[in-house]
């Protein structure tokens, strides 16, 4: 999909990156720049910084930087055609429709397709519930305790036990039964004709954050497999990055400070139902990176509330890795008697089941005591200590690594210091030094090219110079040559150059950081005045470039008087020759 470049920087002109990024997160004022507690990852300490002057943001604690486009597609899981279309509705800005590509075009309305068609479906399904066909469901969720408020704030609906309800109902509103089939909602016949999915089933329908329906879940009323139904992944649903409920509890998660993670619809429910509504489902799969980066939005601290049979607590021990991963504050409960949260929440009721929530085991407790398990023997220490080290390897963050370290040591008895020695032993025996580790030792002797970037990114125009003099050639680190390559080519093909993307997750921290702060930092220049910064700025890139060229021709020259190579000795000092002619004309 392709945008006209003067509209996109139009958008950029008309949003204000500091109001946007207010509808997400708290920010303060701290001199020329605004803070707050980054969205991305956990801290304590606010590093989320942003820029009005500049209309950029950059996290100083995990790296995450960019304008006011990036800003949304990160924070909001929006592609880059999404974002540009969000901020145009803000701002009033009219996108041509014809700027489209036909496939992109064809896509998108595909996609706006069925989300219409889904919310038709929903609202077809919740009239079922409330007719006399519906009157076993309406039973059902009464007998469950589920309040009709409740009912008709998640949109339930009810799916007749017929094979083709909705099939008739969609076929007689004038929608096409193969973009039903694509939204997941009717089944292709052996005989070229369509069926419902879903029959004789309570229905969820599942809404993605922004609260558009993407799909349906489907609960059996009498006995019968399977026992729920799901809709299968479509063009607007992939259960992986949908979390069931978080549209409607994201504003109870925020206000509370975190979430509860359950498994199943009626879990959720049935919470909400009670008044505990900073809770969201899973859809009944294992959790995922994408379903805990949507979290990370709203807040660092979550207590995952599983079934208490082996399916959830295996669910649990494997959502270990990614809690922490994640750098997320996480404690675990497994309730008491097998039951799940919504049996328990009838049996004991709400503030019991909030006492044990508000005391759940934090992460590392659960799995010294469930995982880890007790070893008496000497064998059953040293399996302990394989399957401890298996896991702390995996720890990215060294204060959670060295605290998950000293609470097995303190819950098991195993020598914390043994511990220790293990897990570095291991980390430094498969940790060779990185390019980019030897990168950032250098940046700081490199500033000249920095400064140089910094001013590409700032003042994109000037890559035409920087082209057409092959200003690049004279760089003497590789991954800023990179980089300078990247802005180029951005400006060349768009018109503009979007510095989130320019300096993507993959570069060197250091390095990122280093720019963003020079970028923050930096006052607008005049023309007159930039012309002498980016001049001044290329000769001292030429200058050092010829005083490597020396380095290396000297060094040349010497190993070539070792070894008394005449014809390399003045090869290599017509070189020199030939340098200082050009370096001449730098002064």
């Amino acid at each position: 999909m392709r945008f006209d470049d003067n509209k996109i920087e139009e958008i950029k002109s008309k949003v204000d990156i500091v109001e946007l990024a207010s509808e997400y997160l708290a920010l303060k004022k701290a001199g020329r720049n605004f803070v707050g507690l980054c969205p991305f990852h956990q801290e304590k300490t606010a590093s989320f910084t942003i820029n009005r002057e500049k209309q950029i943001f950059y996290c100083f604690g995990c790296g995450e930087g960019g304008n006011v486009i990036t800003f949304l597609m990160k924070i909001a899981g929006k592609s880059f055609p999404e974002a540009i279309k969000e901020l145009a509705e803000k701002t009033g800005v009219i996108l041509p429709s014809r700027l489209t590509s036909k496939d992109g075009r064809e896509k998108d309305y595909l996609r706006e397709s069925i989300t219409a068609l889904n919310l038709k479906a929903a609202q077809q399904f919740s009239r079922n519930l409330f007719s006399p066909a519906g009157k076993e469901a309406r039973e059902y969720l009464k007998k469950r305790g589920i309040a009709e408020e409740t009912t008709k704030q998640f949109r339930l609906g009810y799916a007749p036990d017929n094979w083709r309800s909705l099939t008739d109902y969609i076929e007689g509103s004038g929608q096409p039964l193969k973009l039903a089939e694509q939204a997941g909602l009717v089944i292709a016949g052996k005989d070229g004709g369509f069926y419902d999915r879903f029959r004789g089933r309570l229905i969820f329908p599942i809404e993605n954050v922004f609260g558009e329906v993407v799909a349906f879940g489907g609960r059996i009323l009498d006995k019968g497999e399977p026992k729920y139904l799901n809709s299968p992944e479509s063009p607007v649903y992939i259960k992986g990055k949908n979390l069931y409920g978080l549209n409607k509890t994201k504003e109870e998660i925020r206000k509370k400070g975190s979430a509860i993670i359950v498994e199943g619809y009626f879990d959720l429910i049935s919470l909400w139902n009670a008044g505990i509504c900073n809770v969201v489902a899973s859809l009944g799969t294992a959790l995922t990176r994408e379903h805990l980066e949507l979290l990370c939005r709203y807040i660092v601290e979550v207590v995952a509330l599983f079934d208490a049979d082996a399916a959830g607590r295996k669910a649990l021990d494997r959502s270990l890795e990614l809690f922490l991963g994640m750098r997320m504050k996480a404690r675990a409960l497994i309730l008491p008697g097998d039951f799940d949260p919504d049996d328990y929440l009838k049996k004991v009721g709400k503030d019991k089941l909030e006492e044990l929530i508000a005391h759940a085991q934090p992460l590392s407790d659960y799995y010294i005591e469930n995982v880890l398990g007790g070893g008496k023997t000497f064998e059953d220490k040293r399996e302990m200590i394989k399957t401890a080290m298996e896991f702390i390897g995996k720890i990215s963050d060294k204060k959670e690594k060295d605290l998950f370290i000293k609470r097995i040591a303190e819950k098991t008895g195993i020598n914390e210091e043994l511990l220790i020695k293990e897990t570095y032993k291991n980390e430094t025996q498969r940790k060779p030094q990185s390019g980019k580790e030897k990168l950032q030792l250098n940046i700081n002797n490199d500033l000249v090219e920095v400064h140089l970037i910094q001013l590409l990114l700032e003042y994109p125009q000037k890559t035409i110079q920087v082209e057409n003099e092959n200003i690049l050639d004279y760089f003497l680190q590789p991954q800023l040559r990179v980089i300078g390559k990247k802005i180029i080519d951005a400006y060349k093909l768009l018109g503009f150059v979007d510095i989130g993307v320019i300096l993507s997750a993959d570069e060197d921290s250091s390095l990122r950081e280093r720019i963003f702060q020079l970028i923050m930092k930096a006052l607008p220049a005049d023309d007159v005045m930039l012309e002498k910064i980016f001049a001044d700025n290329i000769r001292q890139i030429k200058k050092k470039w010829y005083k490597d060229q020396h380095r290396q021709i000297k060094l040349k020259l010497g190993k070539a008087q070792e070894n008394g190579n005449e014809e390399l000795i003045n090869k290599l000092l017509r070189e020199k020759e030939n340098l200082l002619m050009i370096e001449k004309e730098l002064h």
